[in-house]
């Protein structure tokens, strides 16, 4: 039996010093200039807004292709190999290597897909409830052991699925939930730095699969956002997982994500994430192109500062340990008066493997650095 579940989740400028009455002419012209609109005037005299976004997929730690594909005679076996290849794609080593790429890129924010918990339960008792891998808490934790502070401001689950599968030579019940995540900095002061108006939903349009075993089955995908405050400018960050096997629901969800978080044109916004597309591809140009936005169109950061580099980001084998990086799938995304100062990979490079070989997920991870004018 198969069951899905509907629930739920810069350094200080300096100054030099003028004369008296030089200072207090400057500070009167602004204001005589500026009347009602003086607030842009204090904004101005704020330090630059320069945000470090980054893009991570965790990978769930197996292919679960071999389970929606399997028969009656099958499904335990290929379950249990699922959940087999999720321990030794040990989240807990990867997670180490992960909080490194985090710790050396030092984002603001980062958006998590593939955020998985994995439970287990004794057969035919849904739901499973024993945790046995919670990749959220376990980066959470990881950062902390290297001195970072961050949170899970916002989190959403997408798909909850379980089914039964053979494990240590018993029968038991194998759940995961898979959930996209944003984090935040909670080491800066309130008016440096601060997070509000956060969301969490599913996608109205999904992929359902049909299996002659599973029945039809709902690959839930969703999208998490908050309103970011940085030196006094304010702008919106959404992170989402696209849908990788139909190009027309994934196009969909593009579009609800352009009528829902992303609807307003005028507000300066970034769009992080895994979302399966190519840069040749229909989704990617109805981001992109000003002419098909209505000129209020993104831009691909890893572009802007590398013209006519590939920058590959998926994908490895199911087991970490061999697979080229082939296709750029994860962005991070501006609209609105920034500007694009860097853009890097992370988790790419074979420095960047575990101490057991592991990659530290089956795809590189994206930060761009950007400066909100």
């Amino acid at each position: 039996m198969f069951r899905t579940f509907s629930g739920g989740t810069l350094p200080p400028r300096r100054f030099r010093h003028r004369p008296l009455f030089a200072a207090l002419a400057a500070v009167l012209s602004v204001f005589a200039l500026a009347g009602p609109g003086a607030p842009n005037a204090v904004s101005a005299a704020q330090p630059p807004a320069t945000l470090r976004a980054m893009t991570r997929n965790l990978y769930w730690g197996a292919d679960l292709a071999p389970v929606f594909q399997a028969d009656q005679a099958h499904l335990l076996g290929a379950v249990g190999a699922a959940f087999e290849n999720v321990r030794r794609t040990d989240f807990p080593e990867r997670a180490e290597a992960l909080a490194d790429e985090i710790a050396g890129l030092d984002p603001h924010v980062v958006g998590l897909q593939e955020a998985a918990l994995w439970r287990s339960g004794p057969h035919e008792s849904a739901p499973a409830t024993h945790v046995e891998y919670d990749f959220l808490a376990t980066l959470l934790g990881k950062l902390a052991d290297r001195g970072l502070h961050y949170r899970a401001a916002v989190v959403v689950s997408d798909g909850d699925y379980e089914a039964p599968g053979t494990v240590d030579g018993q029968v038991r019940d194998i759940r995961l939930t898979d959930r996209d995540a944003l984090l935040v900095r909670t080491d800066l002061p309130a008016n440096v730095f601060s997070v509000g108006g956060t969301r969490g939903e599913r996608f109205r349009r999904n992929l359902v699969l049909n299996s002659q075993v599973l029945g039809s089955v709902p690959l839930l995908r969703g999208w998490v956002d908050a309103d970011v405050t940085l030196h006094g400018r304010t702008f919106r960050v959404v992170s989402t997982h696209l849908e990788n096997l139909d190009a027309a629901v994934r196009q969909a969800q593009a579009e609800e994500l352009l009528a829902g978080p992303l609807a307003d044109r005028a507000r300066p916004s970034v769009l992080l994430g895994d979302l399966n597309t190519t840069p040749d591809s229909a989704t990617y140009h109805r981001l992109t192109d000003p002419v098909a936005r209505g000129g209020a169109a993104f831009t691909d950061v890893w572009n802007a500062r590398h013209p006519g580099a590939l920058g590959p980001t998926c994908c490895r084998t199911p087991d970490l340990r061999s697979g080229e990086l082939t296709l750029r799938l994860d962005y991070v995304f501006f609209r609105g008066p920034f500007r694009a100062l860097a853009a890097d990979r992370s988790g790419e490079a074979a420095a960047d493997r575990t101490p057991s070989g592991l990659w530290p997920s089956d795809h590189a991870g994206v930060r761009g650095v950007l400066q909100l004018r």
